[in-house]
């Protein structure tokens, strides 16, 4: 009998690239989806083992793309906001986080920092998300959330508004003090906000 034939010689992953994407870019889910959800790691894994599942059944036709890993990302937002649609439950803070091998000289700072994000609503905390963890632009994003770009933009400053009011004077905290409380509170020019400082708000609550 042909060994390459066999039942044995043809077991294994359908498709074996998979799980080799699946080591590369399931931290980076999860503290997209850590964000997402204002803290909540539990809901954060459920999202991710979901993200993935959906992606693993189209992963013949995602694989050929450009950019497979920005295409699980709007798949990940995408289960986010039908999470938030489907159900009424309040989120939560949590203090259990995932491993992510940061410096964390203020915890308490982290978890206002997650109870302002959980706050927030899932559109304007996904739209933070995206421009500032993601570096999306604003076409992008809008195009993800299906949104205009009106709307993202409105939503973008609404959501950094909240923070503001949240964070006061730690805000400076979290940019480690690259900007004083007075800079961080307003944009960075005509074009608004400066988008490496606010996503160094955003990796302080990792």
């Amino acid at each position: 009998m042909d060994q390459e034939s066999s039942p044995d010689a043809q077991a294994g992953p359908p498709w074996p690239e998979f799980p080799d994407f699946v080591a590369s870019r399931a931290r980076h889910l999860l503290r997209t989806a850590f964000l997402l959800t204002g803290g909540d790691a539990h809901l954060a894994e459920d999202l991710v083992q979901e993200t993935l599942g959906r992606v693993y059944l189209k992963w013949r036709k995602i694989s050929r793309m450009d950019n497979p890993s920005g295409y699980a990302q709007t798949v990940l937002v995408n289960t986010f906001l039908s999470y938030r649609r489907k159900r009424s439950a309040s989120e939560r803070v949590t203090d259990e986080f995932p491993e992510v091998g940061v410096h964390d000289p203020d915890p308490a700072l982290r978890l206002t920092l997650l109870r302002a994000l959980a706050e927030l609503p899932a559109p304007d905390r996904a739209v933070l998300v995206l421009r500032f963890w993601e570096d999306r632009s604003v076409e992008v994003t809008a195009a993800v959330l299906r949104l205009s770009d009106t709307a993202v933009r409105t939503r973008c400053r609404r959501a950094l508004a909240k923070l503001r009011t949240v964070l006061g004077d730690d805000l400076g905290a979290v940019l480690d003090g690259r900007a004083g409380p007075a800079e961080s509170a307003g944009p960075a020019g005509p074009n608004g906000p400066d988008p490496s400082s606010q996503k160094a708000v955003l990796r302080h609550a990792h």
